[in-house]
């Protein structure tokens, strides 16, 4: 029986050509606060929300500058604004590419939520980003990002990102191996970053469960509560579980999740760290080297669960990695 993913099929089979943009779909000076899971920001100069392929324009050039939002779950946005267009991603649709006896591959548009992705893949039984669940944001902004999260990274899983490249002016494919990812990097972020315009993202998932080791977080968890089998739906409802016991929700706080990356430091520099702090935290990151727990670092600072009535801005109760905005109304007030 041929599995469901999604009850729309993504149409990108994109024309030579490109779409002009109705006058009326530009507007201009719209407040970002809006648009940024922080709820803090100035005005867009213009503002730009791509529903279709259609909605976009060819020559963008004749704007001096450009950005891309999705749900902005992982932008900070100053209180000048942005003085330029600002596109945002809106573009719908998941449709299954292929499926063989032991892998599936999925083509997901840009505008879908993370999340909802997740939970379709999971409800299949397929294996490969269920460690990814409750990440906020759109799957366009994964690779940007190359999220991760207990052990696992999008580009574990990522066979292809679609795009509309400025540069070049006209749609194209970036294989995987060509995004030039790293631990929570990748071009779309640093050497090109606002080059590129996401379409959608390709996935190849896998149909068998999910083994240990597991994360220790996820280990622990497991060992309260004996799942019996370990799949993609009892990672999934662990993982849910522990996010929302450390994380605040952004559609009820206004926060951008973990604010800060794990640094890595050599094996040596993290053996001279633990004669000082037993109980410090780390992983082994690979070529002699270990990544260090930010969360440790920031709690063992003083600085979780701190309230500054002057800013309005807080580190969140359960994770010292979370800055929330309880009632600044400026990026200033976070800085």
């Amino acid at each position: 029986m041929k599995l469901k993913f999604g009850e729309t099929k993504i149409l990108l089979n994109f024309p030579r050509f490109l779409f002009r943009l109705p006058k009326n779909k530009m507007q201009k000076n719209i407040p970002l606060k809006g648009f940024s899971n922080y709820k803090i920001g100035g005005p867009a100069k213009f503002l730009l929300e791509v529903n279709s392929i259609e909605d976009l324009k060819p020559d963008f050039k004749e704007f001096k500058k450009m950005m891309t939002l999705g749900a902005g779950s992982n932008v900070l946005i100053s209180d000048e604004g942005f003085d330029g267009l600002v596109i945002v991603n809106r573009l719908m649709g998941r449709e299954v590419l292929e499926e063989g006896e032991k892998t599936v591959v999925l083509r997901v548009g840009a505008g879908e939520n993370w999340d909802e992705v997740v939970a379709r893949t999971v409800d299949n039984g397929w294996h490969g980003i269920e460690f990814l669940s409750k990440i906020p944001g759109t799957a366009g902004a994964a690779p940007v990002q190359n999220i991760g999260a207990y052990g696992a990274e999008l580009s574990n899983v990522l066979v292809r990102v679609s795009v509309y490249d400025n540069a070049e002016n006209r749609f194209k494919s970036i294989d995987g191996s060509d995004c030039g990812f790293g631990y929570r990097t990748s071009r779309f972020k640093t050497t090109e970053r606002r080059r590129f315009f996401i379409t959608s993202i390709t996935l190849k998932l896998e149909k068998k469960n999910p083994s240990p080791p597991f994360y220790d977080s996820l280990a622990a968890y497991f060992k309260q509560k004996p799942p019996g089998q370990y799949t993609p739906a009892t990672i999934r409802q662990a993982v849910t579980a522990i996010r929302a016991e450390k994380l605040p929700d952004p559609s009820v706080v206004a926060n951008n999740g973990s604010f800060f990356t794990n640094p890595i430091v050599a094996a040596s520099k993290f053996d001279e760290l633990r004669q000082k702090y037993p109980d410090i935290k780390g992983w082994p990151a690979g070529n002699g080297k270990v990544k260090v727990a930010a969360g440790w670092l920031v709690e063992k600072a003083g600085f979780k669960d701190i309230h500054d009535d002057t800013t309005g801005m807080a580190t969140w109760r359960g994770s010292a990695l979370v800055l929330v905005n309880e009632h600044a109304r400026r990026t200033a007030d976070l800085l």
